[in-house]
């Protein structure tokens, strides 16, 4: 039986109704025959794996891992992760260091078949490291189905945090929320950003962002975001203005939306 969950209404209407019931949910996911069955595989397979090639060279294992790090997409592009797998993450030169997108440095940290002499594949607990994050993205992919809003919505503490926690400067954050497409869509719609946002030159993008997100969140420095409140209002700026986009709750989300937008409008 394929998973899929129940999100009644659109916006913050929808996350509010999701974050009720999102540990009942996520657990209907993990018992579904689909999800049982590759995890069942992969915990009784994946010690046996002591290199990239190995790994690869079994498709099923193959899309277990991928998908535990949001690059289920890449399942056929089996020369590329061979090569991020293999190459590690200790030398600049590595494959994984030089992509802009840090999934494929997760990914080839989390193996370690380039970094040690044995894979972190031999470690016990190796098993339900992957599989906690692999029911973590099949349920926002599942969620996704139904409303890519929310789907950003529930990966975004996952994915602003990692940029938290990556350090560099203030405005190095900046440039990786820039680089993560569904981030920086999901960050310029929290901001009243206008759609030509991003045809201006990447140093202006950098100050807007700051500008606003001090203006409208509070964020004087990116390490603001760790704090949960800040991420909360992010978060329900977005998907308010996803409520009205989608037509649910109108008049109320759009006199909210009022409110918090106040005069938004942006001329360069």
């Amino acid at each position: 039986m394929t998973f899929t969950p129940v999100i009644p209404f659109p916006g913050l209407q929808g996350w509010t109704f999701l974050s009720k019931t999102i540990d009942s949910q996520r657990e209907s996911l993990i018992n579904s025959s689909e999800v049982k069955r590759e995890s069942e595989a992969f915990r009784q397979k994946i010690g046996g794996i002591k290199s990239a090639e190995e790994l690869v060279g079994d498709r099923e294992l193959l899309s277990v891992t991928l998908t535990a790090f949001g690059l289920e997409s890449d399942i056929d592009n089996v020369f590329l992760i061979k090569k991020v797998l293999e190459d590690g993450t200790l030398s600049p030169d590595a494959l994984a260091n030089r992509f802009s997108d840090k999934r494929y440095l997760s990914l080839s940290k989390a193996f370690g078949f380039g970094d040690f002499d044995v894979p972190r594949t031999q470690l016990s607990d190796f098993p339900d490291e992957i599989l906690s994050a692999y029911n973590t993205r099949k349920f926002e992919s599942a969620v996704g189905e139904q409303s890519q809003d929310l789907r950003l919505a529930l990966s975004f503490d996952r994915e602003i945090l990692d940029i938290v926690d990556g350090g560099g400067s203030d405005t190095a954050k900046w440039l990786e929320v820039l680089g993560n497409a569904p981030l920086k869509s999901m960050v310029e719609r929290s901001l009243f950003l206008p759609s030509n946002f991003g045809n201006l030159p990447i140093d202006k993008q950098v100050t807007i962002l700051k500008e606003k997100s001090n203006s409208r969140l509070g964020v004087s420095d990116f390490e603001n975001f760790r704090d949960p409140d800040v991420r909360g209002k992010l978060r329900v700026n977005f998907l308010l203005a996803s409520q009205i986009t989608e037509g649910g709750g109108l008049s109320s989300a759009s006199t909210a939306l009022n409110l918090l937008q106040g005069s938004a409008t942006l001329r360069f």
